[in-house]
């Protein structure tokens, strides 16, 4: 499986490189983070409960970086593995200047095993493109609100990862996106509601 993308954040080149060394702000970053350590530098070791799609339940996984060149790119290998599977990754991440803002550029290949691998290529790869890309908006909050307390201005505190049911309803939403043809959604969401309220009507039926 390979994911490849970019995505643009409104902060300077060196700035979002000093926050991808940051285990606070990497934690707030990721939904279902229970714990995330830096035992050793340029290395990351943590625990994710994730309860959404085909990739529910609890992985302990470590990120190891190498191949640094501050403050352009790297490398990283990633091992996770949980009650439903393992994954294993290795790819690179490019931060390419854009005056004041940056866009992250990444490519990697990943490979998974054990339940997970079960649910089918296009379910798979689809979850994994809407998971990374919250994570990047995860990361894009954490990162504007240590930017703004940097630069003086009046914020609030950085925000914390996103509930489990607020990951659950945008994974959900994202997914919709990812495999369902734009001119099909409203009929989709339409038959959802219709489904909604057939299941509604049974359970009041059996109230009375």
């Amino acid at each position: 499986m390979k994911l490849a993308g970019e995505y643009r954040v409104e902060v300077p080149r060196d700035a979002v490189w000093e926050a991808l060394f940051d285990a606070e702000i990497l934690a707030g970053a990721m939904p279902g983070c229970e714990k995330l350590e830096q035992p050793e530098e340029n290395t990351f070791e943590g625990l994710l409960n994730v309860q959404v799609g085909p990739v529910k339940g609890k992985y302990k996984g470590t990120l190891v970086l190498s191949d640094l060149v501050p403050p352009e790119s790297y490398h990283m290998q990633l091992n996770g593995r949980g009650a439903a599977g393992f994954v294993t990754a290795e790819g690179d991440l490019h931060l390419v200047e854009d005056g004041a803002a940056t866009t992250l550029r990444y490519e990697v290949e990943a490979q998974v095993g054990g339940r997970i691998a079960g649910v089918g290529q296009r379910l798979l790869d689809s979850s994994a493109k809407v998971i990374t890309r919250q994570g990047m908006e995860g990361f894009e909050r954490q990162l504007l609100a240590r930017h703004q307390a940097a630069g003086g201005e009046v914020v609030v505190a950085a925000p914390e990862a996103p509930s489990q049911a607020a990951f659950a309803a945008r994974f959900a939403s994202g997914l919709l996106g990812e495999l369902v043809p734009p001119r099909w959604r409203p009929w989709f969401v339409g038959g959802g509601l219709l489904v909604l309220v057939v299941v509604v009507f049974v359970l009041l039926r059996s109230c009375f």
